[in-house]
């Protein structure tokens, strides 16, 4: 996919790594759609796109309304002329333990965090298929790949986006319609600061949202399908090759950063 010229929508574009990706999109020459709740934030980003790209575009949503997800696509086809590229960024966090989660906070998670990205999806792929070109970015998660404690509820839907990024990529392989799943590890975004979650256990190094942001650039450039940013794709290996090893050095190392 050529960068110059494509019509691309980002979600989740007021903070972190939607925020960083859709300056850089429009500076390669991109027309850019954003899509946020923040309209001041939104705004924001729009002016840094607006001075690469004077026809990109923003749109104030909250994606997990599923009916306004679906309306967010025809308005950005009419605003943007088209959409070549969908980027499922948009994202929320919940850090519970599994013993304290309620239904009611699994089903938010993954309205918003799943089947939003679906619902984007099924509402833009027919045209992508009519025209035979376009690509679907999904944005997931390491954590749509490893179990982390504490993060179930987030974990689940991390990882059925990534599910459905393979499958629905074997379905469309004959087409010309492309997916990609971009897979970031520990980022410096809102996620670990929200008053909704219980504190991050996590401590490390994170890295800065423009790490992922050129990930993706890469990505939708590139002919690969499956993208580690940065590259932990060795804890991935690890843990499939001995899963009872994995878990057992996760709940350890769980309980030592809990107390």
């Amino acid at each position: 996919m050529d960068i110059a010229g494509a019509r691309i929508l980002v979600t989740g574009a007021s903070s972190g790594i939607g925020a960083a990706l859709a300056p850089l999109l429009a500076a390669r020459g991109a027309v850019v759609g954003i899509v946020a709740r923040r309209r001041d934030r939104l705004e924001q980003v729009l002016a840094r796109c607006r001075e690469h790209s004077p026809g990109s575009a923003a749109f104030v949503a909250d994606l997990s309304d599923l009916d306004r997800a679906v309306a967010v696509v025809d308005d950005a086809w009419e605003a943007l002329g088209g959409i070549d590229v969908l980027v499922n960024n948009a994202a929320m966090p919940k850090r519970r333990s599994v013993t304290a989660l309620r239904p009611e906070e699994v089903d938010e998670v993954m309205r918003l965090n799943f089947t939003s990205p679906v619902r984007m999806t099924l509402a833009l792929l027919p045209r992508l298929l009519a025209r035979d070109t376009g690509m679907i970015v999904n944005v997931s998660s390491l954590g749509g790949r490893l179990g982390i404690a504490h993060e179930a509820a987030y974990c689940a839907s991390k990882f059925a986006l990534a599910g459905w990024s393979e499958a629905m990529a074997i379905d469309l392989w004959d087409t010309g319609v492309q997916v990609r799943l971009v897979l970031p590890g520990p980022v410096d975004t809102e996620i670990w600061d929200q008053p909704s979650s219980d504190p991050p256990l996590y401590h490390g190094p994170l890295e800065p949202p423009a790490t992922v942001a050129e990930a993706i650039v890469a990505a939708i450039e590139g002919d690969r399908f499956e993208t580690y940013a940065p590259d932990l794709r060795s804890v991935v290996e690890f843990k499939t090759a001995d899963i009872d090893a994995f878990l057992e050095g996760s709940a350890a190392m769980g309980r030592e950063q809990a107390g």
